[in-house]
C-alpha cells in the first residue's frame, strides 16, 4: 500500500494557523487522523471523546509532540446538554470556534431482519442526531463569530446501500441530506457546510476486522490502494481553509473512486476492443428484422 506522511508543523505550511477545531470522536481511528492534520495546518484542536480519556490524551500529546496544540474534551455527542456544555466550555477557553467537524460514529453489522431496536437507536442517534446536535450548536456560536465551516463524515453508503449496515447506511444518508439544507440556512451567516464520504480507510478497527484489509479494498479502487487517515484530514483541511470558501453543500468522495466505478461486466484495458466478427447469415437476418 502506498503512503504518504506528513511533515513537521512548518509556519508556511498551516493555511489554518490560529483557528480553533473541534473534532467529535478524535481519540482514534479516522477522527484522530482528522485532528492531527487539522493540527499540522495550525489548528488549536478541541479532541472531542466519549468514556476513555487514554487515547484522547494519547491523541492530543501527539499534536503537542508535533509543535501543535490541543486539548480532550468529554462529552457525549447523543446528549443536547452534555454538547451544549462542551461548547460552553470551549467558550471560557476560546473566542470563537472556526471549525467544527463532525466525526463520531458507530455502527452495527446484522442483516436487516435481525438488527434490534437498541442498535438502530444507537446508531441513529451517534451518527446523525449527534451530527445535528454539534452542528446546531456550534453554528449558534458560530453565526455570533462570524462564521465558520462545518464538516459532516459521511461514508460510502452516502451513495450505495451497505447489506448488513442497515442502521449505519441510513445514518449516513441522512447526514449527506442534513448538511444540504444547513448549508441552506447558514450560508447567510458566513457557515459553510460540506460532508466528506470516505471509502476504505485503513486504521486498526479494520485492520482487526480484517488482516487482509489493505489488499482486498485496494483491488476495489482504481487508484489501486486503501485510504489511511491522513487522506481524509487533508481534505477536512482543504474544506476548511479559504482555498475553499465558496463551497457548500458539497460532498466530497475520499474514496480513489471505489463507490464511483460501477458494476460493469466488461474488462477495461488500454487496448481498443475490437468489434466482434458475424457471418453473413447473421448480418442478412438482422436487415431482415
Amino acid at each position: 500500500m502506498r503512503t504518504t506522511q506528513s511533515p513537521q508543523l512548518r509556519g508556511s505550511d498551516q493555511p489554518l494557523r490560529g483557528r480553533l477545531a473541534l473534532v467529535t470522536g478524535a481519540a482514534q481511528g479516522v477522527g484522530k487522523g482528522i485532528a492531527i492534520e487539522l493540527a499540522r495546518a495550525g489548528c488549536t484542536v478541541a479532541v472531542n471523546y466519549l468514556n476513555d480519556p487514554e487515547p484522547a490524551s494519547e491523541t492530543v500529546e501527539q499534536i503537542r509532540t508535533l509543535g501543535g496544540q490541543a486539548v480532550a474534551i468529554r462529552a457525549d455527542v447523543r446528549s443536547s446538554r452534555q454538547v451544549r456544555r462542551m461548547l460552553a466550555t470551549l467558550a471560557k477557553q476560546y473566542d470563537r470556534l472556526d471549525i467544527l467537524v463532525n466525526n463520531a460514529g458507530t455502527q452495527t453489522w446484522a442483516p436487516l431482519l435481525q438488527l434490534t431496536e437498541a442498535d438502530w437507536d444507537r446508531d441513529i442517534d451517534t451518527n446523525l442526531k449527534g451530527s445535528f446536535l454539534c452542528l446546531q450548536a456550534a453554528a449558534a456560536w458560530m453565526k455570533d463569530s462570524g462564521g465558520g465551516s462545518i464538516i459532516n463524515i459521511g461514508s460510502g453508503c452516502n451513495k450505495v446501500p451497505f447489506p448488513r449496515l442497515v442502521s449505519y447506511s441510513a445514518s449516513k444518508g441522512g447526514i449527506e441530506m442534513l448538511t444540504k439544507v444547513a448549508a441552506i440556512e447558514l450560508g447567510r451567516y458566513g457557515i459553510r457546510v460540506n460532508c466528506i464520504a470516505p471509502g476504505a480507510i485503513l486504521i486498526d478497527r479494520t485492520l482487526r476486522e480484517e488482516p487482509r484489509y489493505a489488499s482486498i479494498w485496494g483491488k476495489q479502487a482504481p487508484l489501486g490502494r486503501a485510504g489511511i487517515p491522513a487522506d481524509v484530514g487533508n481534505s477536512v483541511v482543504f474544506l476548511a481553509s479559504d482555498a475553499a470558501s465558496y463551497v457548500s453543500g458539497q460532498t466530497l468522495w475520499v474514496d480513489g473512486a471505489a463507490f464511483t466505478q460501477a458494476s460493469w461486466p466488461y474488462k477495461v484495458t488500454d487496448e481498443e476492443p475490437r468489434p466482434k466478427k458475424t457471418s453473413r447469415r447473421s448480418r442478412a437476418v438482422r436487415v431482415r428484422k
